[in-house]
């Protein structure tokens, strides 16, 4: 049996999921993001306790396959925009998620559109925008470094979406030093 759970973005969330399953008893046979995988099926019961342990640490079990589907657009995003190497940055994120998912784009567009009230195109666009402050908040790299290294044509362009998303220019945000960000699971 495999669970899906919504939120889980990064590996301390699987292993916060993991030490939820473990202090419940439960030993999957493995754990990646968005699933849990065991090798019996799990009974109402054991689901439900399942189901209020991730929700008091901030995950929770998706039940309908749409709802499914729309969380796991959302995990290859931020895994694209979060954890991918710059190199891989310049792509075409509908034919990523389309190929990831063995699904027709237009489809997972509408289906995300539908149930998120946001298209994808802007949830990439804001993922995008809280990993520039998090590099701007490091000021490790400038805004050319930071415009390269997450696949935007130019700085310029970059400083146009941030503006539009946070209502302030990267160097504005820089000397700010009141950074804001958001989690990325909230987007």
């Amino acid at each position: 049996m495999i669970l899906r759970i919504k939120n889980m973005v990064c590996d301390r969330c699987i292993m916060v999921v993991e030490q939820q399953l473990e202090h419940l008893g439960f030993r999957p046979l493995k754990i990646v993001l968005g699933k849990a995988e065991f090798s019996e099926n799990l009974q109402d019961q054991e689901l439900s306790k399942i189901r209020s342990a991730l929700k008091l640490v901030g995950f929770e079990l998706i039940d309908e396959f749409r709802n499914q589907l729309v969380d796991e657009v959302k995990t290859i995003i931020i895994q694209q925009v979060h954890h991918a190497d710059s190199a891989e940055m310049n792509i075409n994120y509908s034919e990523l998620i389309s190929s990831k998912l063995h699904k027709d784009y237009a489809y997972l567009s509408n289906l995300f559109s539908e149930s998120e009230d946001i298209t994808i195109e802007k949830y990439i666009i804001q993922q995008k925008i809280e990993k520039v402050k998090e590099l701007i908040e490091y000021g490790q790299q400038n805004l050319n470094e930071i415009a390269y290294t997450l696949g935007y044509s130019s700085s310029a362009h970059l400083s146009t979406q941030f503006k539009k998303v946070t209502g302030l220019t990267p160097s504005q945000y820089r000397e700010n030093h009141n950074y804001k960000r958001d989690p990325i699971d909230k987007i």
